[in-house]
C-alpha cells in the first residue's frame, strides 16, 4: 500500500451535515454547514463556519445567536435542499416542511423535526479565508425524548444521524465500543457484549 500524495485540502471525514438555523420563529432561516465541531468542553464551544455571501452569515451577524440542530435519517433530502438554496430566495422551512420551535435560552428557533439540537451564543468571530468562522457557547441543549432509553442515555443507532464525506451523504452504521474500550479488562468487555446482544434479541 502506498500513500499518494495530493494537494492540500479539506478531505477530512466524516463530519456532521449540521442545518444551522437562525432569525426567529416568526421568520426563520436555515442552512447546512459541515464545517462546523466541538472546541471546548469547559464551558462547551462549539464553531460554525460560513461564507461571508450567505444569508445566514448576515442573520447570525446581527443576532449573534444560532441553533445546529443534528439532522437524521428522515431529514436527509431537507438537509441537501437546505445547503444549495439560499434563505434570500425561498423559505427552507415551508419547503422542506420543517417546524420552527422556540428554543429556551436564545431567539434563534430550533428545528422541531431534528434529533439534536445545540443552543448557541455567539462569543467571536474570525475571518479565515473564504469563511467567517462564529465561535459559540453552547447554552442549552435539547434531545428528543424518543431516542433516549429507560435510563436516560441517548441512543445513538436508533437515531439514525447523518454524516458527509467528500460530497456524500452517510449514515452512522453499527457501535463498535465505548470510549476506552481498546484497554478494558476483557471480562467486563464479554459482559457488555453480552448485554448488547441480549438487547438487540429483545427488540
Amino acid at each position: 500500500m502506498t500513500k499518494i500524495e495530493w494537494r492540500a485540502g479539506t478531505l477530512l471525514a466524516p463530519l456532521p451535515p449540521a442545518l444551522v438555523s437562525s432569525g426567529s420563529v416568526e421568520k426563520p432561516n436555515v442552512m447546512t454547514a459541515a464545517w462546523t465541531g466541538i472546541i471546548a468542553s469547559e464551558p462547551p464551544l462549539t464553531y460554525v463556519s460560513i461564507r461571508p455571501s450567505r444569508y445566514s452569515h448576515e442573520l447570525i451577524s446581527k443576532s449573534g445567536e444560532f441553533v445546529i440542530n443534528v439532522p437524521n435519517l428522515p431529514l436527509a433530502k431537507a438537509t441537501d435542499y437546505c445547503g444549495v438554496k439560499s434563505g434570500r430566495d425561498v423559505n427552507k422551512f415551508e419547503v422542506c416542511h420543517l417546524t420552527a420551535e422556540k428554543s429556551s435560552k436564545i431567539s434563534a428557533p430550533q428545528i422541531k423535526e431534528a434529533p439534536i439540537c445545540l443552543e448557541c451564543q455567539v462569543k467571536k468571530i474570525e475571518r479565515y479565508g473564504t469563511h467567517d468562522m462564529f465561535l459559540a457557547e453552547i447554552v442549552a441543549v435539547r434531545v428528543d425524548d424518543i431516542y433516549l432509553d429507560k435510563d436516560g442515555k441517548f441512543c445513538l443507532e436508533k437515531a439514525g444521524l447523518l454524516a458527509y464525506a467528500h460530497g456524500f451523504y452517510y449514515t452512522l452504521g453499527r457501535q463498535l465500543g465505548k470510549f476506552g474500550f481498546s484497554v478494558e479488562k476483557k471480562k467486563t468487555a464479554k459482559k457488555r457484549a453480552a448485554r448488547i446482544a441480549q438487547q438487540k434479541n429483545s427488540k
